[in-house]
């Protein structure tokens, strides 16, 4: 079993394991060696199996998302039942609130409190749930955050990704799928668990089922505490602190949208074991790209505690 497991987010379908996962070994790289630990940076760079080499695995599983998961667009997003559209439109009115209450530029703050505003008058019982969640997933794409995208792009991207969201919580299939392949790279040797966006939820679930001690969970731009949403879905129920983890770290940054509780102390601080250790509320500034896997993964403030961990370790 590898000492580090990387747990990838959404919309990661054009990318592989092999890839994915090689950017993000590169990134905490630089990360550990921002935190003053370039003999374990270079561990990191090192070609698996060499002599000190630190493994690292990524966790693929956007191959297993249905094409209209992977497609995304306000045809697919008809397709949804109810359940489904209704926890859809939940996901993507708390994205625009947390972008209202202080995420991202001015300018998206105010247009998400008018999308809001508008969303509130408009969206009646009788246009039903679908109606409602291309709504509130039009609106969140018009905000500047995805600017970049072009506004065709950014709509198609926006209901491709909280789909895919809404899928994993929704269809057990898919989610014991999901475990399943996070199962098997989890064991003994294990160090350091990372998750990323959906990742985190997915990589929380994992430490949640029984197994050996894991000396490190980070969580990266997570929407753990996205209440009704999120977590009141989390397994196990209610939720809590790992047993098995050791130490926990949770980091957003400013301005991601998606890390719509920053800090997650209070939501599972009252379960953790008295041993175990538990940043809650990490905070990093990851530039023009707040949500971007790689640009977490660079700083220091995830690094020093790999560091900590993979320096004690045998080399």
């Amino acid at each position: 079993m590898p000492p580090i497991v990387f747990v990838h987010g959404i919309a990661q379908e054009q990318l592989g394991p092999a890839t994915l996962g090689q950017q993000w070994r590169t990134a905490l790289s630089d990360g550990v060696w921002k935190s003053g630990a370039p003999a374990v940076a270079e561990r990191l760079l090192r070609v698996p199996g060499q002599a000190g080499a630190v493994d690292a695995q990524m966790v693929f599983y956007a191959d297993l998302f249905d094409p209209v998961d992977v497609q995304g667009g306000a045809a697919n997003v008809a397709q949804l039942d109810v359940e489904e559209a209704a926890l859809l439109e939940q996901l993507a009115e708390a994205l625009l609130r947390r972008t209202a209450e202080g995420a991202g530029s001015a300018g998206d703050q105010q247009m998400a409190r008018d999308e809001l505003a508008w969303l509130s008058g408009s969206v009646g019982e009788e246009q039903g749930a679908r109606n409602a969640a291309r709504s509130a997933l039009a609106a969140l794409a018009r905000l500047r955050w995805f600017a970049p995208f072009g506004m065709a792009v950014a709509q198609r991207f926006v209901a491709r990704s909280l789909m895919q969201v809404t899928r994993y919580l929704t269809d057990p299939g898919l989610r014991t799928a999901v475990q399943e392949r996070v199962a098997e790279q989890l064991g003994p040797d294990t160090q350091v668990v990372i998750g990323h966006s959906l990742g985190s939820v997915v990589a929380y679930e994992a430490v949640c089922r029984p197994g050996p001690a894991v000396p490190l969970l980070i969580t990266l731009g997570s929407p753990l505490g996205l209440r009704s949403v999120i977590y009141d879905r989390l397994r196990p129920q209610p939720p809590r602190f790992p047993e098995r983890v050791i130490r926990w770290v949770n980091v957003s940054a400013e301005d991601d949208v998606v890390a719509a509780v920053p800090d997650l102390t209070t939501l599972f601080a009252a379960t953790k074991p008295a041993l175990a250790r538990f940043e809650g509320g990490v905070v990093v500034e990851n530039g023009t790209a707040p949500h971007a896997a790689t640009h977490y993964l660079t700083k220091q403030e995830v690094g020093r505690p790999v560091a900590d961990v993979l320096g004690d370790a045998a080399v």
